[in-house]
C-alpha cells in the first residue's frame, strides 16, 4: 500500500509576505493611476468657455447670425499644405475681414500651430505646413466685414504616408 506523502519544502507564507503582496499590488495600482493622472493634467487643453452657461446664453443668436452669412468652407489638409476656401451663397469668395486658423490635436495644445494664410488669386487662403501623422483639427475663426464672427471645427486624420499628388 503507498501513501501520499507530502514533502515539506520548508517554504511558508506568512503574514508579513502577505502584508508585502498587498502593499506591492497597491503600489503598482497607485503609481500607475498617479502617472496617468499627471500626464492627463500635463495635456489637458483648458477651458473653451471660462463661464458656460453665460457662453450658452448667447449661443443661439451667434450661431443664427452665422448661418445668416451663408458660408460654405472647404478645407484641403496635408501634411505639408492647408487649402482653405470660403464662399458665400452666390459661390463668390466671401468678404472676410479676419481669419485665424489653428490646427492642433483635439486633445493637447502642445501640437498648435497657427499657420500664416496668403490670399490667392483664386479668393482662397493657403498655408505651408509640416504636420505629422493622425488626428487633426482645424479651428476656423474669421470675421465678416459687418463685424459677424464665424466659428466651425473640422477633424482630418492624416496618413503615414500620402498619396503621390498628379
Amino acid at each position: 500500500m503507498t501513501h501520499d506523502v507530502e514533502k515539506d519544502t520548508g517554504f511558508r507564507f506568512t503574514g508579513r509576505m502577505f502584508l508585502a503582496v498587498m502593499i506591492g499590488m497597491f503600489g503598482i495600482i497607485i503609481g500607475v493611476n498617479l502617472v496617468m493622472a499627471t500626464m492627463a493634467i500635463r495635456t489637458f487643453p483648458g477651458l473653451e468657455e471660462k463661464n458656460g452657461w453665460v457662453a450658452s446664453q448667447s449661443f443661439n443668436r451667434r450661431l443664427a447670425a452665422q448661418k445668416a452669412l451663408g458660408w460654405q468652407v472647404t478645407a484641403d489638409l496635408t501634411r505639408d499644405r492647408l487649402v482653405l476656401d470660403i464662399r458665400d451663397r452666390a459661390g463668390q469668395p466671401a468678404a472676410v475681414d479676419t481669419l485665424t486658423v489653428t490646427i492642433g490635436r483635439p486633445t493637447e495644445r502642445s501640437e498648435d500651430v497657427t499657420p500664416a494664410l496668403t490670399r490667392r488669386a483664386d479668393g482662397a487662403f493657403e498655408a505651408p505646413l509640416a504636420l505629422g501623422p493622425g488626428l487633426w483639427e482645424l479651428r476656423i475663426r474669421a470675421r465678416a466685414a459687418d463685424g459677424t464672427e464665424f466659428f466651425q471645427r473640422r477633424k482630418t486624420v492624416l496618413p503615414e504616408k500620402e498619396a503621390p499628388r498628379g
